[in-house]
């Protein structure tokens, strides 16, 4: 396997590269979120990716020059940095791209002054989504708690309707500050 290299999206990326990663995005997101958005619903589109581009917010998985990975990384108020819209090419799941994603933002957020990282994840209110069970114990085994239990209607309430079950938002922290020197993991 190819090595990968993980980066922020330069800024000058190319309208082609904008809708590969858009469509990837909205692919892995139409699977791992199957159930919670009426038919139709897109996760993004190549217009709000290209915003997130011009912020410096995003950063993608390279192998052999193609895009298989990426994530969204941004700064929140109080010392919290956030990533979210994390996806990978289906064919990659399971060689660690997804961990390296999510490193490269927290040695980033923490390289910015930051203390804590948070995501959200959407999850079904009434049904277990298997996906977003898979999810929360990744994302507990690499270090990350449930600090709250929150809604799509807080933060995004225009999706609301797009919406095919009613959700909650599993807002999630991880402390960035690096352990104590001889303190044990």
């Amino acid at each position: 396997m190819s090595p990968t290299e993980v980066q922020l999206l330069p800024v000058t990326v190319g309208a082609d590269a904008l809708a590969e990663l858009t469509d990837m995005v909205n692919r892995v997101y139409a699977v791992a979120e199957e159930g919670l958005w009426v038919d139709g619903a897109a996760r993004t589109t190549v217009e709000e990716m290209s915003e997130l581009v011009r912020a410096g917010e995003i950063v993608v998985a390279r192998m052999d020059g193609r895009i298989v990975g990426s994530v969204r990384v941004q700064r929140l108020e109080g010392g919290v940095g956030e990533f979210g819209m994390l996806a990978m090419e289906p064919e990659h799941r399971g060689a660690g791209i997804g961990r390296q994603l999510i490193e490269f933002v927290e040695r980033l957020s923490r390289e910015r002054g930051l203390a804590t990282m948070q995501l959200e994840v959407l999850v079904p209110r009434d049904w277990r989504h298997p996906f977003k069970e898979y999810l929360n114990g990744w994302y507990t085994r690499i270090g990350y708690r449930i600090v709250r239990i929150g809604s799509l209607e807080e933060t995004n309430p225009d999706l609301v309707p797009l919406l095919a079950t009613s959700c909650d938002l599993r807002i999630y922290h991880k402390n960035l500050s690096p352990a104590p020197v001889g303190s044990r993991p």
